[in-house]
């Protein structure tokens, strides 16, 4: 088979360079808070301009809440701040209706999900019902409360936190929950050098307190469509279905990716592409972010987990498997 994936000339409007400008903006802002995780930083930005949502999972300590603070802090939009505790309630999430007696009607008083970036810290904590408030926030971009729908404001992007379902106190999140999370990123310890770089700048405060909004939500929605018009070309999208395939007939795996998986996948590869400046996607972008956008969806068998096999080895394994389209 013999494809091009490259479209020709670029479609109308797309301006590659300006998101090029106002991306590397946001990144400089994040990265003057998180210390040596330029990848993480990345993901984080890629998740954003591919209108996705962020799962943020590691041991505490590391930096989870703040990356999440801080990517919400570089943007000019509204930001709301969810505490999952066990006590949380779903309308504590979307709102609730509040009987007005002067006017003698129900009003909605909208919950903490009304906002553009929703920074929901240690979601795990919460009860599955209260988790479960956020299914439609984050697939519809909507909230339905006493039988009405209430649109929720663009661009809407969610950065949860989580610690590992071992930790004392913390649920696992429902299957149909992780699936609407575009990635899963973990920060992993920093280096020597960047702990040293992270001591030094927060010594006398931190960072955070100094740092100034570098895009705001208008910005931010024209980034979004001009990812939207990146091409993908038919041999690269096939071969992001063989992949997603391939985890639904692996024998490591009870439960494989999702179409949604597929979608996500594409979305994000497409907003990859747009930050290394090119108006098409390759093969090559489906590849480096595919653990990152399927893992955290994969349920492991028995003799898997008994084997010692992780969710993003066997995705890994599947990416090496999986051929690639014959690209010229």
């Amino acid at each position: 088979m013999t494809t091009d994936t490259s479209p020709g000339a670029p479609p109308d409007g797309l301006d590659l360079d300006a998101l090029g400008v106002s991306a590397a903006r946001i990144r400089a802002a994040v990265e003057t808070v998180i210390e040596g995780k330029p990848d993480v930083v990345r993901l984080a930005l890629t998740v954003l301009l591919a209108e996705g949502h962020l799962l943020i999972e590691d041991v505490p300590g590391v930096g989870k809440t703040m990356l999440a603070k801080s990517l919400a802090k570089a943007l000019d939009c509204s930001v709301r701040r969810i505490q999952f505790t066990p006590d949380l309630l779903p309308s504590d999430v979307t709102g609730v209706s509040v009987y007005n007696q002067e006017s003698r009607e129900f009003e909605f008083k909208p919950g903490a999900i009304f906002a553009n970036v929703v920074l929901g810290d240690e979601i795990n904590r919460a009860s599955p019902k209260t988790q479960s408030a956020l299914l439609e926030c984050m697939e519809e971009r909507q909230v339905t409360v006493d039988g009405y729908t209430y649109e929720l404001a663009a661009p809407f992007m969610v950065v949860a936190t989580q610690n590992p379902v071992e930790m004392e106190g913390t649920y696992p999140l429902p299957e149909a929950q992780r699936d609407r999370f575009m990635a899963r990123v973990s920060m992993g310890y920093p280096d020597p050098e960047a702990e040293l770089a992270m001591l030094d700048s927060q010594s006398s405060g931190t960072p955070l307190q100094d740092m100034q909004p570098v895009a705001d939500a208008q910005e931010i929605a024209g980034l979004i469509d001009v990812v939207k018009r990146i091409h993908v070309a038919e041999s690269v999208r096939r071969y992001a279905i063989a992949l997603v395939t391939a985890t639904r007939i692996s024998p490591d795996l009870r439960l494989g990716a999702s179409p949604r998986a597929t979608l996500h996948l594409l979305r994000a590869a497409k907003a990859a592409a747009a930050l290394d400046d090119r108006d098409y996607v390759l093969p090559d972008d489906v590849q480096r972010l595919a653990v990152a956008v399927l893992a955290h969806r994969l349920l492991l068998t028995a003799e898997a987990q008994i084997a010692r096999r992780s969710a993003a080895q066997v995705v890994a394994d599947v990416v090496s498997r999986t051929a690639l389209p014959d690209v010229r």
